[in-house]
């Protein structure tokens, strides 16, 4: 891995979330915590993680 994987990583989980902010504040997706934080967990997390076939306990 390199040592630019995390900076990269934290950019898009960053960027992500302003573009969810913005939409939420426009009205275009609802303001649940619950629905937006799995959202985030599943895009930047559970994806990967699927695709890579990993097991995490």
């Amino acid at each position: 891995r390199s040592f630019m994987s995390f900076p990269r990583h934290e950019y898009f989980r960053r960027t992500l979330c302003n573009l969810l902010g913005s939409d939420i504040e426009a009205g275009l997706i609802p303001n649940d915590d619950a629905l937006v934080g799995s959202m985030v967990k599943n895009i930047c997390y559970a994806n990967a993680k699927a695709y890579l076939g990993l097991t995490v306990s």
